[in-house]
């Protein structure tokens, strides 16, 4: 029998973030290699919810906040094995809830996640505007 458990982890571990990334294959858009950068994401977010199956991590959410306006949740990826069982709504559920339900949550999605937040009940946004790094103001 599979046990599906929620909690906030803020000293997870790099590999462990790094495997849940490649099995949900949000590792395409991840500096998975660069370890230090890694372990800044994990030290530096304001919120981390894991998903564990039998101690097995199957999901996380990682999130920035200020606890008071705004979270940005920068990353949400379900193990593809796992994924179409409510998992990564929950981990947003749960994120949120700790960041305060007073704040908006905001996020990018991936590509092949276009279609997902839509039909969790999230509303698109139709203004973002990025620098890409190493890359300043003209």
């Amino acid at each position: 029998m599979t046990t599906l458990t929620y909690s906030q982890e803020p000293e997870l571990s790099a590999d462990e973030f790094i495997d849940v990334l490649a099995r949900s294959t949000l590792a395409e858009r991840r500096p998975v290699d660069e370890r230090a950068t890694i372990e800044g994401m994990l030290r530096n977010a304001g919120v981390i919810v894991t998903a564990r199956s039998n101690g097995v991590l199957v999901g996380v959410s990682r999130a920035i906040t200020d606890f008071s306006y705004c979270t940005y949740l920068s990353d949400l990826a379900v193990d593809v094995a796992f994924q179409g069982q409510g998992i990564g709504r929950e981990l947003i559920r749960q994120t949120h809830a700790m960041a305060g339900l007073h704040t908006r949550l905001i996020l990018l999605a991936a590509p092949k996640a276009q279609t997902y937040y839509p039909h969790i009940g999230m509303q698109r946004h139709e203004s973002c505007w990025q620098l890409p790094p190493h890359q300043p103001l003209p």
